[in-house]
């Protein structure tokens, strides 16, 4: 309940943003937000997949709120962020899984705050041709897709997504640009 903490928190609430950090239940909330540090996921709260290790909630989402990328890039200057990670709900509702909307967000805080790097944690974009390629052709400083466990454990862990897919998915985006920095966890 720090001053940063509330200063974080109005700003997340007057432009209508959702966070990670509240929906997943992050307990350094306290922490990061009172240093105005963030994770923005956009596309909503909902998510189309039930993964075992995660705590956003799942359902039928909401249409997408298309005031969202300019709500991000102002909040990420008002923020004053040198870096900035943007991640998602997955979207299987969506034909392109939400590859427009993360391309939207990118060139959005481009041009509200051009020396913030960006990183965005992406879904898999399962069974939606042309998604990755979008996304990889926004320009993100930092690629960045969780794998969450090894292949073993996939199915019960991440029952709507294949690991092999997301091993091959983090390969693409270096066939696609070799300089963009990938990462996972």
């Amino acid at each position: 309940v720090s001053k940063g903490y509330q200063e974080t928190r109005e700003l997340v609430r007057s432009h209508k943003l959702v966070t990670v950090c509240e929906e997943a239940g992050c307990p350094n909330i306290g922490e990061c937000w009172d240093k105005k540090h963030a994770t923005f996921m956009i596309m909503g709260e909902i998510c189309t997949r039930a993964c075992a290790f995660c705590n956003v909630a799942t359902g039928k989402p909401n249409a997408l709120d298309m005031a969202e990328p300019e709500n991000v890039a102002k909040a990420v200057r008002q923020m004053g962020l040198s870096h900035v990670v943007i991640t998602s709900v997955d979207r299987d509702d969506l034909d392109d899984g939400g590859a427009k909307h993360f391309e939207k967000v990118i060139w959005a805080i481009r041009a509200a705050s051009p020396l913030t790097t960006i990183e965005i944690l992406t879904p898999d974009f399962l069974k939606k041709p042309g998604a990755l390629e979008r996304v990889v052709a926004a320009k993100p400083d930092v690629f960045n897709h969780n794998m969450e466990t090894v292949p073993g454990n996939y199915l019960t862990v991440r029952p709507g997504a294949r690991y092999f897919h997301s091993v091959r998915l983090l390969q693409r985006v270096k066939e696609l640009d070799p300089t963009m920095f990938t990462k996972s966890g």
